[in-house]
C-alpha cells in the first residue's frame, strides 16, 4: 500500500464506486499570458494545445464532449459516476455569463458527482466563486479549483514567463495564495498544480512549496515531471543546452521529500505527469509512470517515512521544542 493518501481510493471511499474525470476542452481558450493582457508567448513549457492534449478537440461543444467522452467510459470501464474536468488553458478567463454557460454545460448529467475547473491564481474572482458555491449548493456536486502553482520559487516563475513583469516579481506567489483564501471561504475546494523539476529549482523550493500549500488548506496535490515538447520557448532553451533535467532518481527523492512536509489530510492525485504523444524532446526519463510509482513507493520504503512525517513545523515549532526540552 502507498504511504500517501492516494486519489483513487478517497474517491471510491467518498461516492461508494469508481469515479472518472471526464476531459473537456473550452471552445477558443486562451490564457491572460499568451493574449496580452499579463503577457506573451504562454509558459515557456506550454504546448499549442493548452495541456490539452487528451481532450476532444474544441471545434466540439461542451455538451458534444461530455456525451462522447462519457459514453467512451462507459463503454471500456462500466463507469457509472463521472467528474467533468474543464482542463484546457484558464477556464474562469472570461466573461461571467460566458463562464456560467460552460459550466452549466458541463454540470448537466444526474451521473455526475463534482465538476474541476483549472485555471491561473490570478484569473479566480469573487463573482465566480459565488456562482460556483450556489451552483453546489443546489445541483448537491462537489466543485474543485484547479491551480497552477507550479512553485514558490517566484524567481522561477518570473524565468518561466507565468506572465509578471520585473516590477511583479512575486505577484504569483501572492496571487496563489490570495486564490486559495478566496476558494476555501466560498466553500470550494482546491487542488495545487506543482512541478518537482523546473530547472532551477532545489529541494529548499520542493520543501517550501509543499509547506505553503499545507499551511494554506488546499485539499487536493497534483505533482508533474517537467517535459518539454518541440517548438515552445523551453524546447528551445533544452536544444541549445541552456539547462539539464535532473535525474530520474533525483526526481523520485523530490517527490518522497515533498510528501513528507505535506499535510497527511490533503489527497494526492497524481505523482508523476504525461506528455502529448507528439513532439516530445523530453518525458519521464524515458520511464513509465508506472515504474516511476514503483520507484517511488520503494524509496519510502527505504525510509520508513510516510505522508506527512515531517509535518511539524505549524503552531509555533520553536515554543514547542522550548517547553519539551524544559518539561525533560
Amino acid at each position: 500500500m502507498p504511504d500517501y493518501r492516494d486519489y483513487a481510493p478517497w474517491l471510491e471511499a467518498r461516492y461508494g464506486q469508481r469515479v472518472y474525470k471526464v476531459p473537456l476542452n473550452i471552445p477558443g481558450g486562451t490564457c491572460p499570458n499568451r493574449d496580452g493582457t499579463v503577457g506573451t508567448g504562454g509558459c515557456i513549457f506550454c504546448e499549442s494545445s493548452g495541456s490539452g492534449f487528451q481532450c476532444l478537440p474544441d471545434s466540439m461543444s461542451i455538451r458534444e464532449q461530455w456525451l462522447e467522452n462519457k459514453a467512451f467510459y462507459e463503454r471500456r470501464f462500466h463507469a457509472h459516476k463521472f467528474i467533468s474536468y474543464l482542463q484546457t488553458y484558464t477556464n474562469t478567463y472570461m466573461s461571467l455569463e460566458q463562464f456560467q454557460e460552460i459550466v452549466l454545460a458541463a454540470a448537466d448529467d444526474p451521473n455526475l458527482v463534482g465538476i474541476a475547473i483549472s485555471t491561473r491564481p490570478d484569473c479566480v474572482n469573487d463573482a465566480y466563486l459565488e456562482f460556483l458555491a450556489q451552483l453546489k449548493q443546489s445541483r448537491n456536486l462537489d466543485i474543485d479549483i484547479e491551480l497552477g502553482l507550479q512553485t514558490v520559487n517566484y524567481h522561477n516563475l518570473v524565468e518561466i514567463n507565468r506572465g509578471h513583469n520585473e516590477d511583479e516579481k512575486n505577484v504569483c506567489t501572492c496571487a496563489g495564495i490570495d486564490a486559495v483564501l478566496r476558494i476555501k471561504r466560498c466553500g470550494l475546494s482546491t487542488t495545487a498544480h506543482v512541478i518537482l523539476n523546473l530547472p532551477g529549482d532545489t529541494e529548499l523550493d520542493v520543501i517550501e512549496t509543499a509547506k505553503i500549500i499545507s499551511v494554506l488548506g488546499v485539499d487536493f496535490a497534483k505533482l508533474h515531471s517537467l517535459y518539454v515538447v518541440g517548438g515552445t520557448e523551453l524546447g528551445r532553451r533544452y536544444e541549445a543546452g541552456a539547462f539539464t533535467m535532473i535525474s530520474l532518481q533525483e526526481y523520485v527523492e523530490r517527490v518522497v521529500t515533498f510528501l513528507e512536509y505535506l499535510d497527511p489530510e490533503i489527497v494526492i492525485q497524481r505523482l508523476v505527469g504525461k506528455g502529448p504523444q507528439d513532439n516530445l524532446l523530453f518525458c519521464n526519463w524515458d520511464t513509465s509512470w508506472w515504474k516511476i510509482k514503483d520507484a517511488i513507493d520503494a524509496e519510502f520504503i527505504a525510509r520508513n517515512s510516510k505522508q506527512g512525517s515531517k509535518f511539524d513545523y505549524l503552531n509555533g515549532k520553536a515554543l514547542r521544542l522550548k517547553n519539551s526540552r524544559n518539561k525533560g
